[in-house]
């Protein structure tokens, strides 16, 4: 090897640089050394997220004096929000500012949130008058405060979730083989860092929240996400980042418009003589050369070099796109079916914060034997022990075996794994309207329908919240590599913004989906599925819908699998 040669071995093959901006030294720099710092921060943030969100639907109508569907509409109206913020972070990350720099900034919102909700649950004058525990009379004001706080918080999220996952994935160079095949694995470990701070959140500080002062419960979350910063800044000098790559949103709309200028040329049937850079870097900052694919042929035309282009210095490149940008549009336009099929699994796993919980609250919540009682929100704590469970079986024992039979380096592909989960998502709604079947039949024959908690122990809960653990732990976990993966190097954020906005849909469909169903079972006089007292309600028939569009959306998400064909990158990074 010549000198020349060494000299570059040393640095990574992705494009990344270091804090600096000089190219990122391979062992100084990046893999596991950077990550407990990025997973550190995670899992702050998410206790933080957590321990302010999973008790928020006792909080609205407990404190702010909400209706049941209210409090768990404005839930998930706000949960939405925070997963389509997201759009905003991802735009500034792969356009101007670097992942790096969008999580700082953004984390400040985030805090200065965190700070005003804490103050708005705990100052006097802006905290709601309480003459009872469930007996508060918030004013406009008060509670105007309270959502001003919360959908700060909500901008804040927006610039983290979508660059944190991406951020951890770039410490590993995809040109070398060794870091590549680490690179499945912090995926893993990642969503097991946000379920280690979400297990402190659901049981720790949702207990406070009901037992000691709902100032202390938010209170607590803003430090940590204090601390997720700290965290964070403090691996500053570990950090490869890679360069944005200038605004994606202005490189897919320049392809729509070349291609509908040029809608009557003719595409050649040699695809080598359409429009690419000579060299093998890419003409787009932070992006490896694509293959041209065949489907979506139509967008082809925009990388039909006419004469008009070729007496034009520079290219005008809102007439002439190289292949690789045409490939950019192609792979997320491939990557929408997909999406779209998360949000009824979405719809799924919300219920955990919002009508599981209601569930859980007219269920006798003592702990037998003791004196102690656990709160309908911290029942979510079984989901997080399934991710908990289920992320090392996943990665040091499902994995080696199924690489077995498949032969695939990551024991099944991210499809299968998505699948396998929206699959065992159908098995938690299911559970859900069994319980609820039980314990309405239980209210009949003991007329308990004016008791506030049924003595059927909240314990009964468990299983579908460990099947949605289960589920997420495939679904999700393969849903965050995948949508890496399969975005265009230079538009991971906006790629990693795209698949948390199902989870934003999900928590809109869950609203819409509430308010039809208590429109329609609310005519002509009668109370409803979802009534506040929910021993004259129907529950289960919400949740057996919902299994339903379940198994709807599998079949569907089966034959769009079978369809999608993985991107297949050339060349290096520029």
């Amino acid at each position: 090897m010549a000198v020349g040669e060494e000299e570059l071995d040393i640095y990574t093959k992705d494009g990344t640089v270091d804090y600096k901006g000089n190219p990122a030294v391979k062992k100084k720099t990046g893999t596991w050394k950077a990550c407990p710092y990025i997973l550190g921060n995670e899992c702050c943030e998410r206790l933080a997220y957590y321990g302010m969100s999973s008790n928020l639907v006792i909080y609205f109508k407990n404190r702010l004096n909400q209706h049941s569907t209210t409090a768990a509409n404005n839930v998930t109206n706000w949960g939405g929000t925070c997963y389509i913020t997201p759009l905003i972070g991802a735009f500034f990350a792969d356009a101007y500012l670097g992942r790096y720099w969008t999580i700082a900034c953004f984390s400040i919102v985030y805090v200065l949130g965190m700070t005003l909700l804490t103050l708005s649950a705990s100052v006097p004058g802006l905290r709601p008058t309480c003459y009872a525990k469930d007996d508060c009379h918030p004013t406009n004001a008060q509670s105007a405060v309270c959502f001003v706080a919360l959908y700060m918080i909500a901008l804040g999220t927006g610039g983290i979730k979508p660059c944190v996952s991406s951020y951890g994935a770039d410490q590993f160079d995809d040109a070398d083989e060794v870091e590549k095949k680490h690179k499945s694995s912090f995926f893993n470990w990642f969503y097991f860092s946000i379920n280690i701070g979400a297990l402190v959140a659901s049981s720790v500080l949702v207990w406070i929240q009901n037992n000691v002062s709902w100032g202390w419960g938010f209170g607590i979350p803003a430090v940590a996400m204090a601390v997720a910063v700290f965290s964070f800044f403090s691996g500053t000098r570990l950090y490869r980042n890679q360069k944005p790559g200038g605004s994606p949103l202005t490189r897919i709309a320049q392809v729509i418009v070349a291609a509908f200028r040029k809608h009557r040329t003719e595409v050649p049937a040699d695809k080598s003589l359409l429009y690419e850079t000579a060299d093998a870097h890419s003409a787009i900052q932070g992006s490896r050369k694509l293959d041209h694919t065949d489907d979506l042929s139509f967008f082809d035309k925009a990388a039909v070099e006419t004469p008009e282009d070729r007496i034009k210095e520079p290219v005008n490149s809102w007439r002439l796109c190289t292949v690789t940008q045409v490939e950019e549009l192609k792979a997320i336009i491939r990557l929408l079916p997909i999406w779209a099929t998360g949000i009824i699994f979405a719809t799924v796993y919300n219920q955990m914060s919002t009508l599981f919980v209601l569930q859980g609250n007219v269920m006798d919540q003592s702990v037998r034997h003791s004196s102690f009682k656990i709160s309908a929100a911290s029942m979510s704590v079984a989901d997080t022990l399934s991710v908990i469970f289920w992320v090392p079986v996943y990665d040091r024992v499902i994995v080696p075996i199924a690489r077995k039979f498949t032969g695939h380096k990551n024991g099944l592909t991210q499809l299968q794994r998505m699948g396998i989960g929206l699959f065992i998502s159908i098995f938690a709604m299911v559970s859900a309207a069994l319980v609820e079947i039980t314990r309405l039949n239980m209210v009949k024959r003991h007329n308990y329908y004016e008791l506030k908690q049924v003595p059927m122990s909240i314990f009964w809960q468990t299983p579908q919240y460990f099947i949605i653990g289960c589920a997420e732990v495939f679904t999700f976990i393969g849903q965050i590599e995948f949508f890496y993966e399969q975005a265009p190097d230079a538009m991971r954020s906006m790629a990693s913004a795209l698949s948390l906005t199902t989870n934003a849909l999900g928590n809109y469909l869950s609203t819409v989906l509430v308010t039809v169903v208590t429109d329609i079972s609310t005519r002509n006089g009668k109370l409803g599925w979802i009534p506040d007292n929910l021993n004259y309600g129907h529950l289960q028939y919400f949740f057996l819908l919902l299994a339903g569009l379940s198994v709807i959306n599998l079949g569907v998400y089966l034959l769009i699998a079978r369809w999608y064909t993985y991107k297949k990158a050339v060349g290096t990074l520029r």
